[in-house]
């Protein structure tokens, strides 16, 4: 029946675009080798694209950042389609509001800009799991990104499932896509297979038809070109500012003689790590290289042109050292993470009125930000107080531990619970190797240290027997590039206490979908402030017995204010959690390590007076009240700070902070 389904889905597109074709005159976007560029309409065309991903701006702000775009003299936007934020779970399809890219495809179509579409499977793109669905790595046997049967019939399944949807939206149907990219990165990817890249050009063309560019993306090195590149698909490589574009495109050369040149990805910025500085690359430099290109007649895509936000769980992880993008992705791009022109913007727009017509009309201005100021934060919970809530089926009991993906949850925080089997009076050595990626050890609610995959797999500790060891493990993002992309979350080993394997553990997955209303409940029941919070744990607290908790606060009334604008929600003072306003899940926050401070709160998940609003704290280590003399609070200002590297705490060692200076070409590290 389902496969009828599809047939007769695909039987409506077809005919929908068989009568828009009809009423339309003839459109066309193909390649011209022998004149070295593309046509569209028969006529020489050169794309000046920027990067805009829609998963990481609201549909609420696509339509102004897509304004900007064009009044800085772009005529294209390049963008990814990201299969796990479409397909989070199996068979659970989400394309309503903010993932509706239909809905943005149509914006950029209106807004007369051509659509560069990179539709993956695998995208990097610093996104979790570099946009693969984490439930394929519970399938026994899956080799990610080659011809694996077992991978293969789940990335079949999801093309055919999605890339239909995008027929009414190619150029020649009318609609604005003009170029598709295949794969992503593929020859940086230790696998180099051949079959798996024939395989999805034929996937790829069988749901798109042939009147449609499909191209490859890679470095300028010989042997990333050989392994992600392959005939019939347009070769195209990336590289920064700093960089010989002469010499750049003459490798590109070595595998497309002729035909447009074409850089990608030209990176307007960098991205970040927590624990490490914030990455800039100076205006000068960029402009300097997109001139020289666009003299050379080269079509570029500028990766950032607004980096946005991973909201949520979203971000990503480097490899080979475990290193988690925060949740800005600012980008240090044209426009800021709240989509605000910078002087990078003015220096950009300069160069590309070089070679093209610049729109006429005033730039859109930045959007409105507003200072609501302090907001007081009352403890709620604790996660043992709402364990039943925050898993209402119960856990799951077994001899050894399972991962996150075993329990059908791929992102966010899991609770591992066991007893100790005998008394430990003196220290006993405790190894996780395989924790996924951060683990606080609890025994009998009070916690007594924290583990890390980096630099910290094992401690000591004592207690009695029949006392409760917990493991509440954060998953810090799905690793999103190289070699180490199968990364499974949660525990991945047995757990040893002085050498011996603990077994029975009772593992709870734990859902923070929902739980503002669940909070906002008990918190009435209780009522019971802070200060008394403190007296009752103050004793556990001093000897570092801190559990992570949640912290509730309202906003001010928002009547002078309307309609809601942007702000920024400060975390100084508090150490590493995640962060809710109105029930959304806004991100991480660890202004301990930085160089985050602030999370940007967009207007549009504010509700107008006299509707209260709430920001929500999961506080992980310790809060701003963990001494009786300071209070917990948080700050909304009206300025980002995504740019402040904390010192450590004495009691916690950061690996050292290596980063990429302003400048530096960048062909060596791969999105």
């Amino acid at each position: 029946m389902g496969g009828l389904r599809s047939y007769v889905s695909k039987l409506l597109i077809c005919m929908a675009v068989l009568a828009v074709k009809q009423a339309l005159p003839d459109r066309s976007f193909t390649i011209d080798y022998d004149s070295n560029t593309f046509l569209k309409d028969g006529q020489p065309f050169r794309y000046v694209s920027g990067s805009f991903h829609y998963s990481r701006v609201p549909a609420f702000y696509w339509q102004d950042r897509l304004d900007k775009m064009k009044m800085a003299g772009l005529n294209a936007v390049q963008t990814y389609v990201i299969w796990n934020f479409h397909e989070l779970k199996p068979g659970e399809f989400n394309f309503d509001g903010d993932h509706d890219i239909l809905s943005f495809l149509k914006k950029a179509n209106d807004t007369g800009l051509a659509v560069i579409l990179r539709p993956g499977p695998y995208i990097c793109g610093e996104w979790d799991l570099g946009g693969l669905p984490a439930w394929l790595l519970n399938i026994p046997g899956i080799v990610l990104r080659s011809s694996n049967d077992l991978y293969m019939a789940h990335v079949t399944e999801w093309m055919n499932f999605f890339l239909p949807k995008l027929r009414p939206y190619l150029y020649v149907n009318g609609g604005p896509i003009i170029m598709v990219q295949v794969e992503n990165e593929y020859g940086s990817y230790q696998t180099c297979d051949h079959q798996y890249q024939r395989q999805l050009y034929h996937l790829f063309r069988a749901n798109l038809g042939p009147d449609v560019v499909l191209f490859t993306t890679d470095g300028p090195g010989d042997h990333l070109l050989q392994c992600g590149t392959l005939q019939d698909m347009y070769a195209t490589i990336d590289f920064g500012a700093g960089s010989n574009s002469t010499g750049m495109f003459q490798e590109m050369r070595k595998f497309e003689p002729k035909g447009p040149l074409v850089n990608s990805e030209y990176y307007t910025g960098w991205l970040d790590h927590w624990e490490h500085p914030h990455q800039t690359v100076k205006t000068a430099a960029v402009c300097t290289s997109l001139d020289q290109m666009l003299a050379l007649g080269a079509n570029v895509n500028m990766y950032m042109f607004e980096g946005g936000t991973n909201f949520g769980f979203w971000n990503g992880a480097n490899y080979p050292t475990f290193n988690p993008q925060p949740t800005s992705y600012d980008y240090d791009a044209p426009l800021t993470e709240a989509g605000d022109p910078t002087p990078k913007y003015m220096a950009i727009r300069n160069v590309i009125g070089k070679y093209l017509p610049l729109p006429a009309g005033p730039i859109p201005p930045p959007t409105k930000k507003y200072a609501y100021g302090v907001v007081d934060m009352e403890f709620t919970a604790t996660i043992y107080d709402v364990l039943d809530q925050l898993c209402p089926y119960g856990p799951i009991l077994t001899d050894y531990p399972i991962t996150m993906e075993a329990m059908q949850q791929y992102q966010g925080f899991m609770l591992y619970r066991t007893k100790l089997p005998q008394n430990y009076a003196t220290p006993a050595n405790l190894t996780i190797e395989g924790i996924r990626d951060r683990g606080y050890v609890i025994i009998d609610q009070v916690w007594v240290g924290t583990l890390n995959r980096v630099n910290a797999t094992s401690m000591n500790i004592t207690g009695s027997e029949g006392m409760t060891l917990d493991i509440f493990v954060e998953n810090q993002g799905h690793i999103n590039y190289g070699s180490g992309l199968y990364d499974p979350k949660g525990i991945i080993s047995n757990v040893t206490l002085d050498g011996a394997i603990l077994q029975k553990w009772s593992i709870y997955s734990l859902d923070l979908d929902n739980i503002l209303p669940k909070l906002q409940s008990l918190h009435r029941q209780r009522n019971r402030k802070m200060g008394n919070f403190i007296q009752e744990r103050a004793p556990h607290w001093r000897d570092g017995g801190y559990v992570p908790s949640f912290y509730l606060g309202s906003f001010p009334n928002l009547s002078a204010i309307d309609p809601p604008q942007d702000t920024f929600l400060k975390s100084s003072g508090w150490t590493k959690g995640q962060a809710f306003i109105n029930d959304f899940n806004l991100g991480r926050y660890w202004p301990r390590a930085g160089p985050q401070v602030t999370l940007f709160v967009p207007a549009n998940l504010l509700r107008p007076s006299p509707v209260q609003n709430t920001v929500l704290f999961l506080e992980l280590e310790r809060p701003p009240c963990f001494n009786q003399t300071e209070t917990c609070t948080v700050e909304f200002i009206d300025r980002p700070i995504i740019n402040s590297t904390v010192a450590a705490r004495p009691d916690e060692t950061f690996r050292d902070r290596k980063y990429i200076p302003e400048g530096h070409d960048f062909t060596d590290l791969r999105h």
